[in-house]
């Protein structure tokens, strides 16, 4: 097997692990478990994240008639009491209750509690679940933006590893690295945040959107290694950097502070349309 071959394999594998990791420590990757209450096992399975153009049917399988639940919801940093929902059987012994669907970025915060004869759990058990309502976003600009961003990835990774080549391909690989994570990042990304929160960019002067933010660090550091290539006596150093930089701003989960409703805005701006209909 060549190096360059092996550099490829290398990549891919560091590649498919940090994606996979970014994406199922994110606070939009559903949140599953299993409890028990009165020796029967509960499998559940609660969504982190929802589209706007549906309310969001909460189904558990409880497996048992004798079970009963309560759904427990709050509009996210904004409610400070639960409002309580019986969940209804479904088919198969499931047990269902409905979350009203929010506007683009709002957040919901909720829980479920269990009771069969005298015992009573809560799912989760120790904590609650917020879910996060989002436009639809068209899969044409979906897809391409998702491989963009993992092609980046591998790029920037394989790109670094020339850092062991005797005679490295820096330049190469490093204006096919800028090139596709400003495609995925500043063309594809902004405009599918269009879709799914109505704003192009949240990051950086506009807000801490954390995802346009490590994007945005991302680039400098392969700005930076670009700029190096003809002013640093060992410009693999660079290229290594920026290498690393952005495999470490892409173990950051995804969505992490992300685009979030503010419903006390929210709310005044509907107290103002109201009061001006009354005028």
């Amino acid at each position: 097997m060549t190096k360059t071959k092996l550099f490829w394999i290398i990549a891919t594998i560091i590649t498919l692990l940090s994606a996979t990791y970014q994406r199922v420590t994110g606070p939009t990757y559903p949140l599953s478990g299993k409890a028990q209450i009165e020796n029967k096992l509960i499998s559940y399975k609660f969504e982190r994240s929802h589209d706007t153009d549906s309310d969001y049917i909460l189904s558990i399988e409880a497996g048992d008639r004798t079970i009963k639940g309560i759904l427990f919801w709050r509009r996210y940093k904004f409610d400070k009491s639960f409002t309580p929902i019986e969940m209804k059987p479904g088919g198969s012994n499931h047990l269902e209750a409905t979350i009203p669907r929010q506007m683009a970025a709002g957040k919901i915060e909720y829980y479920v509690k269990l009771y069969r004869r005298d015992s009573a759990i809560n799912l989760p058990e120790d904590s609650h679940v917020v879910i996060r309502f989002k436009d639809p976003v068209p899969i044409w600009i979906l897809i391409p933006h998702v491989l963009a961003m993992f092609i980046s990835m591998l790029l920037a990774t394989r790109t670094g590893l020339e850092f062991f080549n005797k005679e490295p391909k820096l330049k190469k690989y490093t204006l096919l690295t800028i090139g596709v994570l400003f495609v995925g990042g500043f063309i594809l990304g902004p405009i599918m945040q269009k879709f799914a929160f109505g704003e192009f960019w949240t990051g950086i002067p506009f807000g801490f959107d954390l995802t346009d933010n490590k994007t945005l660090i991302a680039m400098a550091g392969w700005l930076i290694a670009l700029f190096m290539l003809n002013k640093s006596a060992n410009p693999k150093r660079w290229v290594l950097f920026a290498s690393i930089l952005m495999l470490l701003v892409y173990m950051i989960p995804h969505s992490v502070l992300g685009s979030e409703l503010d419903y006390n805005k929210t709310e005044k701006e509907n107290q103002l349309i109201e009061d001006t209909q009354r005028k």
